[in-house]
């Protein structure tokens, strides 16, 4: 089964949410590993009742980046198995050793960098 782009953006909304909810919320995380059809719910990521969830936190080197295109292929093909695979990786670590002192003072700056090739709205001035 192939999501339309409607259903496509909500799931990619809500994989987003689970993950940023996973990374920030200890709570959330281990509620996630213990039930993980009625957290992830919460989110918006509804899993049948007889369906099986698998979740990935720790995503192997030879798997490469994660891929949001990936992740939407799992979705799809538990949609159409009852087997559904959600790559949800520990939080992730920052290494602090890589960041410039520059980057360190726009990090406390709250200072925020982003290239917008779209045409400007009210977001971008």
């Amino acid at each position: 089964m192939s999501l339309n782009p409607q259903e496509r953006a909500e799931f990619v909304n809500a994989y987003t949410r689970a993950l940023i909810t996973a990374w920030s919320s200890e709570d959330f995380s281990r509620r996630l590993v213990q039930d993980p059809k009625a957290t992830l719910a919460e989110v918006g990521l509804n899993i049948p009742a007889d369906a099986q969830v698998e979740l990935v936190r720790a995503i192997p080197a030879e798997a490469g980046e994660a891929n949001i295109d990936t992740q939407v292929t799992l979705w799809e093909s538990g949609l159409s198995t009852g087997h559904y695979e959600l790559h949800i990786p520990e939080t992730p670590q920052i290494d602090m050793a890589e960041l410039s002192e520059g980057d360190l003072d726009a990090v406390a700056a709250g200072l925020s960098v982003s290239c917008c090739s779209c045409t400007p709205c009210c977001s971008c001035t």
